[in-house]
């Protein structure tokens, strides 16, 4: 008779563990920050709008030589309040914009802010996300002044007090 040493483990038995160690491993990534990754999407898609309007009108102007609020001054701290003065079933009409426009950006248009001239136009947001608020674009005021970057300049690092913008120009 032949005894077998039972000094070890089986091949199956550390397959089992790696397993385990693996599951738990995804569980914890996907459970440290789940909100901040929302705010994160929300934010990229913001930005994506943000990005989108101001072409759009930027082209408008290389179509029509005029921005789509004339030749006046424009300033908004919230888009959907000035979505008439911005004129922006004209800039769809020049096929600039989707013409779901509004319906697509939904809620989006509210947290944005326009200033407009007649030769330019720049269009911010306030991010939500750390990523963007560290993001070295994220270095105006709401009117699309550069005011610097840091958290000595922007306020603190939770969302509610941090006061620089990501802004389009």
């Amino acid at each position: 008779m032949i005894k077998y040493k039972n000094a070890g483990f089986t091949l199956i038995e550390l397959l089992i563990v790696i397993a385990l160690l693996g599951a738990l491993a995804v569980g914890l990534l996907a459970a440290l920050d789940p909100f901040e990754q929302l705010k994160k999407g929300d934010d990229t898609g913001v930005r994506n709008t943000v990005s989108e309007l101001q072409g759009a009108i930027i082209r408008y102007y290389a179509i029509k030589n005029q921005m789509p609020w004339g030749a006046t001054t424009l300033a908004l701290t919230n888009a959907s309040v000035g979505y008439s003065v911005v004129n922006i079933p004209e800039v769809v009409n020049t096929g600039e914009l989707k013409k779901d426009f509004s319906t697509l950006a939904g809620g989006q248009l509210n947290k944005m802010s326009i200033v407009g001239t007649e030769e330019g136009v720049t269009v911010c947001f306030k991010p939500g996300s750390k990523s963007f608020r560290s993001d070295p674009n994220t270095k105006y005021n709401s009117s699309g002044v550069e005011i610097g970057t840091g958290t000595s300049i922007c306020g603190l690092t939770d969302s509610a007090s941090f006061a620089c913008y990501w802004c389009v120009k």
